[in-house]
């Protein structure tokens, strides 16, 4: 009988993925593109979407190649995305209109404080989110009013917004030529468009942003089958039966079934998502209320999440922008020459802080300076920085939710750090757990699609593959844990109220 195999489609900030599973999870082949940063000024970030696609179209095939299958031992294809960035195209020749704009990207900060008419959570008792420049809707707003011809072509029809999995998924089943225009449940509820209960497009505010309801796409579970690829794609005839935004998909993939369970994935940014299970929590303490999760005919389950802007991407400026270093692993080597932080806090505010502050007029700083720090000092900070804002968030979560975390399951680039680790099981107070698969939003993207098409049974057998790879516990001292965090949520005040109007 040949071996069958689900692939999954990991569409990042950085790059591109397809990733081959097999049925126990585990990583049979990856093909992986990066694809061009684009500034153009300060706090615009943009990706050209069709460079992406053109990406997407090639990392499976390398995939399809490295594992020597064929597109019949494909059972499903899954996809997982950069929650928020979004663009807008036009159906009929399927081109953007304009770059796609990335979630860290700050333009949309006046069109916010507009729509928020004096409160920025004027929304979010519907949609679980405050007006932020993080979120899709205000982006979609920005390139309406801003891109010459938008408004009138959006309100005739023509065109079609949508995150990146939308534009992965209209392509991959044909593009202009009957393309489907879905998304699924977790990546519309990080638009400010759709109604937690209900799952559905709020029409008033779509409205009050001045979004036609004809650009928006169908919103389907995230574990169904939507369509299948496309005749002329290498995958021709797969089902594409998974869709779930990066975070949720990990969370998904490190099988965090059970309420108050959470995971923490480090990568460009780092996000903490606990699951809340069938109820709609809401937070009083900084937090997001998002879907977690539905698989089709089920009940969606829905989760808290901390949204940090900066941490991976921390080690990439000491790289690249100060040179400290030549290459991200480095960065542990140089922390190890020095015992501690040296009184130095480096608080990466680049784009504003996200939860629980959610401030865009924050900006980065370092502080506690003296001739006695070092370079082994600032890269130790760079690491620590990271540790204290999961240690925000979680704080917040347990406010939130009553529910006190027993440990938390680690993915993503920056588990490999061993410093990074043992010192956030410190700043914790509980233990830090790897798995053996540290992929966990591509894998989780793998197991939505596979599920839907019977290839896995269900939750029982993700929990069944999920295995643990290494565990740190804390050692550090209450007092000194307590003193350390007291000093950064001294330096975090140091980055407020930076931004004026005559200050980007």
């Amino acid at each position: 009988m040949t071996q069958k195999y689900v692939l999954a489609i990991d569409q990042g900030t950085t790059s591109s993925r397809a990733i081959i599973f097999d049925h126990q999870g585990r990583i049979v082949a990856t093909g992986q593109k990066e694809h061009e940063q684009i500034f153009p000024r300060a706090g615009w970030v943009e990706h050209n979407p069709v460079e992406i696609w053109d990406n997407v179209r090639e990392v499976v095939g390398i995939a399809l190649a490295q594992a020597n299958v064929s597109r019949d031992q494909i059972s499903a294809v899954g996809v997982t995305n950069q929650r928020e960035t979004t663009m807008v195209w036009d159906k009929l020749t399927g081109e953007p209109v304009y770059n796609a704009i990335v979630w860290q990207d700050t333009r949309t900060d006046k069109i916010c404080t507009r729509l928020a008419q004096g409160d920025a959570d004027r929304y979010k008792d519907r949609v679980g989110l405050p007006l932020a420049t993080y979120f899709a809707g205000p982006k979609v707003v920005w390139i309406l009013e801003n891109v010459e011809g938008a408004r009138e072509r959006a309100e005739a029809g023509e065109l079609l917004m949508g995150t990146m999995d939308t534009w992965v998924l209209w392509n991959l089943t044909g593009g202009v030529d009957g393309g489907i225009h879905v998304t699924d449940v977790t990546n519309a509820s990080r638009t400010l468009l759709m109604n937690l209960e209900g799952l559905s497009w709020n029409e008033e505010i779509a409205a009050e942003m001045g979004i036609p309801m004809s650009m928006l796409p169908e919103i389907k579970s995230s574990s169904e089958v939507y369509g299948h690829v496309r005749p002329a794609g290498s995958l021709s005839g797969v089902p594409i039966s998974g869709i779930l935004g990066d975070q949720q998909a990990a969370t998904f993939g490190q099988a965090c079934f059970e309420r108050g369970m959470a995971k923490n994935t480090y990568g460009t940014g780092c996000f903490m998502l606990m699951n809340t299970g069938e109820e709609i929590v809401p937070s009083k303490n900084g937090l997001l209320t998002t879907v977690c999760y539905q698989i089709a005919g089920r009940k969606p389950v829905y989760a808290l999440e901390g949204s940090i802007a900066v941490t991976g991407s921390l080690v990439q400026w000491l790289r690249d922008n100060l040179k400290i270093i030549d290459s991200a692993p480095e960065i542990e080597e140089l922390a190890a020459t020095v015992e501690d932080n040296g009184g130095a806090y480096l608080v990466p505010a680049f784009s504003g802080l996200f939860a629980p502050y959610w401030r865009s007029d924050a900006r980065g700083a370092l502080v506690g300076l003296t001739r006695y720090v070092n370079r082994g000092h600032i890269a130790r900070a760079v690491l620590e920085s990271t540790a204290y804002q999961t240690r925000e968030v979680l704080d917040a979560m347990e406010a939130d939710s009553g529910v006190r975390l027993a440990e938390l399951r680690v993915d993503g680039g920056m588990t490999a750090n061993q410093t990074l680790m043992q010192f956030q099981a410190d700043q914790l107070g509980v233990d830090v757990v790897r798995p053996v698969v540290a992929e966990t939003t591509a894998l989780g993207a793998a197991y939505a699609a596979g599920i839907a098409v019977g290839y896995w049974e269900g939750e029982k057998d993700v929990i069944e593959n999920w295995a643990e790879d290494e565990r740190w516990t804390p050692s550090m001292d209450e007092g000194e844990r307590e003193r350390l965090f007291r000093n950064w949520k001294k330096a975090v005040t140091k980055t407020l109220e930076w931004v004026d109007e005559d200050v980007v």
